[in-house]
C-alpha cells in the first residue's frame, strides 16, 4: 500500500483529532511565550526573575552559587533528554512489533484494526517526544552559551563591561529556559497523544486536559500567585 492509502485508513474524526492536538499544542504555546502584561504566564515572570539575577550576579562575590544554579538547570535539560530518548526507543520498538496493541484491541472490540493504523498513530507521538528531545537538547546547549558569558563578565561591577554582558547572560538565560519549558509541554502533550490508540474521542478528551493542565500551571497556579506578590 501507498502512503495516502495507509493514511485514508484514519477516519475524518481521527483527522479531526490529531489536527486538534497540534494546533492545541501550538496555541497554548504562543499563548504562554507571549503572554501580556496584564495577565504574564509564569514563563514570562520567571524571565523578569532571570534578568534581576544576573544584575544581582555582578555585585555577588563569590559567584560560586550562581555557578551550581546553572549546573542544576543543565542537569535538569539532560535528564529530560535522556528520558525522552528512552520514551522515543520505546515507542520505536512498539511500532516495529504492534501485536500486543492488536491484542488488547480485540478484547476491547470485535473489529480488526490494521497495524498501519497503530504505526500512525504512535508515530504522532513520536513526533511530539522528537521535538521535546530538540528543544531539551537546544536549551542545554544555551545554558551552556550562558555559562561562559556569565564567566566573561568582570568581577568590578563599575566595569563598563559588567552590566551589559551580564544583561546577555540574562536573555541567553532565558531563550534556554523557553525551549526546556517548551520541550515539557511537548512531553505532555506525548503522554495526550497516547490517548489515541483508544480512539479519536480519546484524543479530544486527553487533548483537553493536557491544554487545561498546561494552562493552569501557568496562569492559575500558586507558584504564579507567589510570584504576583511582590511584598514577599
Amino acid at each position: 500500500m501507498t502512503l495516502i492509502e495507509h493514511l485514508s485508513l484514519l477516519t475524518l474524526w481521527d483527522w479531526c483529532a490529531a489536527a486538534l492536538i497540534i494546533v492545541a499544542w501550538y496555541g497554548i504555546g504562543s499563548l504562554i511565550d507571549h503572554s501580556g502584561s496584564k495577565r504574564p504566564s509564569v514563563t514570562v515572570l520567571m524571565s523578569e526573575h532571570r534578568r534581576t539575577w544576573m544584575k544581582v550576579f555582578v555585585e555577588r562575590s563569590p559567584r560560586l552559587f550562581d555557578s551550581q544554579i546553572l549546573s542544576s538547570l543543565r542537569q535538569s535539560t539532560s535528564f529530560f533528554a535522556s528520558t525522552c530518548l528512552l520514551a522515543m526507543g520505546g515507542v520505536l520498538a512498539l511500532i516495529g512489533n504492534t501485536d500486543p496493541l492488536s491484542g488488547v484491541a480485540l478484547e476491547v472490540t470485535d473489529m480488526p484494526v490494521p497495524v498501519v493504523v497503530w504505526q500512525l498513530k504512535l508515530g504522532l507521538v513520536v513526533l511530539f517526544l522528537a521535538n521535546a528531545f530538540l528543544k531539551f537538547v537546544w536549551a542545554n546547549r544555551v545554558f551552556g552559551y550562558c555559562a561562559v558569558v556569565m564567566a566573561a563578565v568582570p568581577n568590578d561591577p563599575k566595569d563598563p563591561v559588567a552590566f551589559p554582558r551580564a544583561a546577555q547572560a540574562a536573555e541567553l538565560n532565558i531563550r534556554a529556559a523557553v525551549n526546556f519549558n517548551r520541550g515539557l509541554r511537548a512531553m505532555y502533550f506525548s503522554l495526550a497523544a497516547l490517548a489515541w490508540l483508544l480512539g479519536s474521542v480519546a484524543l479530544i478528551i486527553a487533548t483537553v486536559v493536557a491544554v487545561w493542565i498546561v494552562w493552569t500551571r501557568e496562569f492559575a497556579s500558586i507558584p504564579r500567585s507567589i510570584l504576583l506578590n511582590e511584598k514577599i
